[in-house]
């Protein structure tokens, strides 16, 4: 599943195609799990408006609209948005911008014809996506249930993980504590904060939660300046896939060397999900 810096790099891309264009016409397919928000009425409120900006919010791609008159497009004029249609990528989802004579991909489920003849398509071969639609003068503004793990500062951060009693690996993939940390991504920062994945999370010290934190900020930064990792379908707003699997210390590792100590990588289950550690370099 897409994580956030996979989420991030997406966002990015696809804010930077559209931004300032305006949707002319709407095509879904006819799978109704995708929808959180019916397609006809999605398809009613998204056309005709104009993209904002598009962002990460968790594990969303979330982009911001505008009912706008036509000629009203000028990206230095501030604009107040009306409407958000919520992007989720599930676990194969792709969001592409494209051209309308680009070939069009097998388990494609959307696509939104914009006036500068660019398309947004989204494509998901499980359909474990989901689409959702805000009008903002009726619905809440879409939010993410946890802490933005990027902007957390030391002691909030330290407050998430205290009395807990469940691993410290489970509880960073707990999205209701931090939203967007996935499987990948959690390895690879406790592996940088040398904590073992089974460590239960309230007996932390604030130090090794401190290293925690900022392990984990500093490998969601760099894989996003990678664009994400790409371990199985994932590709970025261009098609691209990202570089930071390269960099990566012990997720898909098993048996082989630790980067640091040169001991073998070792896998366990842990809150049903596969879990990768050096258990010499983590304690």
């Amino acid at each position: 599943m897409p994580e956030l810096p996979e989420v991030e790099t997406i966002a990015r891309g696809v804010n930077k195609r559209v931004r300032g264009d305006r949707i002319v016409h709407v095509w879904f397919a006819s799978h109704r799990n995708l929808f959180k928000t019916p397609a006809e009425r999605q398809s009613t409120g998204l056309e005709g408006r104009t993209f904002v900006s598009v962002h990460r919010t968790g594990k969303h791609i979330v982009c911001e609209l505008a009912a706008l008159p036509h000629g009203k497009r000028n990206r230095r004029t501030t604009v107040q948005p009306d409407a958000q249609w919520i992007v989720h990528l599930g676990m194969t989802g792709r969001l592409l911008v494209t051209t309308p004579d680009a070939p069009l991909a097998a388990h494609t489920h959307a696509r939104l014809e914009l006036e500068s003849g660019k398309e947004v398509r989204f494509v998901d071969p499980r359909r474990f996506g989901k689409l959702d639609y805000r009008d903002l003068k009726d619905d809440e503004k879409f939010n993410a249930a946890g802490a933005e793990p990027l902007a957390i500062e030391r002691d909030e951060f330290a407050a998430l993980f205290r009395g807990r009693r469940l691993a410290i690996k489970a509880a960073l993939l707990n999205q209701s504590l931090l939203s967007g940390v996935g499987n990948i991504y959690a390895d690879e920062s406790l592996y940088r904060a040398g904590i073992r994945p089974k460590r239960m999370a309230g007996r932390l010290t604030r130090a090794e939660l401190e290293r925690l934190r900022a392990s984990l900020k500093t490998v969601l930064e760099q894989a996003i300046s990678l664009g994400g990792s790409s371990v199985s379908d994932y590709v970025d707003a261009e098609g691209m896939r990202g570089f930071f699997q390269l960099e990566h210390c012990v997720y898909l590792r098993t048996g082989e060397p630790c980067r640091r100590c040169k001991t073998p990588i070792r896998r366990i289950i842990l809150a049903g999900r596969g879990t990768h550690f050096c258990p010499q370099c983590q304690r």
